[in-house]
């Protein structure tokens, strides 16, 4: 594959690293953008990789309400408390109370997600594939691929941001860290929704928030 400049340019907005570092990076992974940020990481060439193991513990708890009916606190952590005042950190961690408030993710990172539930959710899966008749051979296969989709649809780091859904959670964060020079991390959060656990009528908040971004 080809690798242009605007994939070179973008490579470098989401790591950092250098021009031909990118350029050889996205040769090496056939223009795959992902892989290409996770060979960079892998070769310590990645600055917001770096970045990203150093110890975060200023930052702040910040909250959000949807209409009176959905509302989130968060924390997020940087390195130092002059950061974590910053017009650039709020605004990441305003859009994602937005996120957790739009899609209502289970856990901020693979690790968070119950074993349990993931171990139920395979077996589910693979006894569908079956009734459905695929091949056995590639049964296992199918699974995996499905456990990913659970894993992007629940794990907020994952999710694709309500804003821009050409980036993930993770990639926005990884942006950001670029940009102000600090760690940056999503360490917690609570979702809480009115009358939740209630017969009630559904509600589409997805396309709220999303209606609510678009006009503001």
């Amino acid at each position: 594959m080809k690798v242009t400049a605007s994939m070179v340019k973008e490579l470098r907005e989401r790591t950092q690293a250098g021009m031909l570092d990118c350029k050889n990076a996205l040769k090496e992974t056939d223009g795959d953008m992902d892989k290409a940020v996770d060979y960079l990481r892998t070769k310590g060439l990645s600055k917001a990789a770096k970045k990203a193991g150093r110890i975060a513990t200023e930052g702040a708890i910040v909250s959000y309400v949807h209409g009176g009916r959905v509302g989130v606190l968060l924390e997020v952590n940087c390195e130092t408390d002059f950061v974590g005042k910053l017009d650039d950190f709020q605004s990441f961690c305003h859009d994602v109370c937005l996120q957790i408030a739009a899609m209502s993710p289970l856990a901020v990172d693979r690790e968070g997600i119950d074993a349990e539930r993931v171990e139920a959710e395979r077996v589910v899966l693979r006894e569908t594939a079956i009734n459905d008749g695929k091949p056995e051979k590639i049964i296992d296969k199918i699974v995996d691929g499905q456990i990913n989709k659970y894993y992007a649809d629940n794990v907020l780091l994952e999710q694709k941001f309500v804003k821009d859904d050409k980036k993930t959670i993770e990639e926005v964060q990884r942006e950001l860290v670029a940009k102000i020079g600090e760690n940056v991390k999503i360490r917690r959060f609570v979702r809480y929704e009115l009358g939740e656990g209630l017969e009630k009528k559904n509600e589409d908040f997805a396309a709220e928030v999303a209606a609510q971004v678009a006009n503001s």
